[in-house]
């Protein structure tokens, strides 16, 4: 398997901290403001920073793409969900079910193209409280027909737990390193 680079376009500022991280030992004129964010697109956790003079505001969307960008002066990297401050902590499970809400599509058709790992495991199974029971229920449901959205699946699929919540568990997860498989966080 070939692991190919991905790259964020677009991101929303969980965290911005104009004079730098507090436990940064640099004296005054030395430190450059940070913006924690998340990538739209895949999900990245990154660090950033912004020209000079550009206050961030939490929740604001920012281009950081190749070309002119208009806020962001450059990506220091990605950072893990452990390196997040406590107010990008606090932000980040409202901000990726905004983004899953507003994304309904691409997680409904994971339900409807999901695909089995290996012999024994299928990308399904990965979802928090899916099990084989559930896996085959949502096969044989997506085979009759595709789901069209979240209100679809839980309809047609008996006892299933709010699966939009499933997937942001999910995404949580990925971000935290607790599996080794990767359905919506690209590393």
């Amino acid at each position: 398997m070939i692991k190919r680079e991905v790259k964020e376009e677009r991101a929303i500022i969980l965290d911005f901290l104009p004079n730098g991280y507090p436990f940064d030992r640099r004296p005054m004129h030395m430190k450059t403001a940070i913006a924690q964010a998340l990538g739209k697109e895949h999900f990245i956790l990154l660090e950033l920073v912004p020209k000079k003079g550009i206050f961030l505001q939490p929740y604001e969307e920012v281009y950081m793409g190749e070309g002119k960008r208009d806020k962001i002066h450059h990506i220091i990297g990605k950072i893990s969900s452990d390196k997040l401050t406590q107010t990008a902590k606090l932000e980040l499970e409202n901000l990726i079910k905004d983004l899953v809400k507003n994304n309904q599509q691409r997680f409904v058709n994971f339900f409807n193209k999901s695909q089995p790992i290996n012999t024994r495991r299928h990308q399904i199974e990965l979802l928090p409280g899916i099990g084989k029971k559930h896996m085959w229920q949502i096969i044989e449901e997506r085979e009759k027909k595709p789901f069209e959205n979240f209100e679809d699946i839980k309809k047609r699929v008996k006892l299933m737990p709010d699966p939009e919540g499933i997937v942001i568990k999910r995404i949580l997860m990925e971000m935290a390193n607790e599996d080794k498989y990767k359905l919506f966080v690209d590393v």
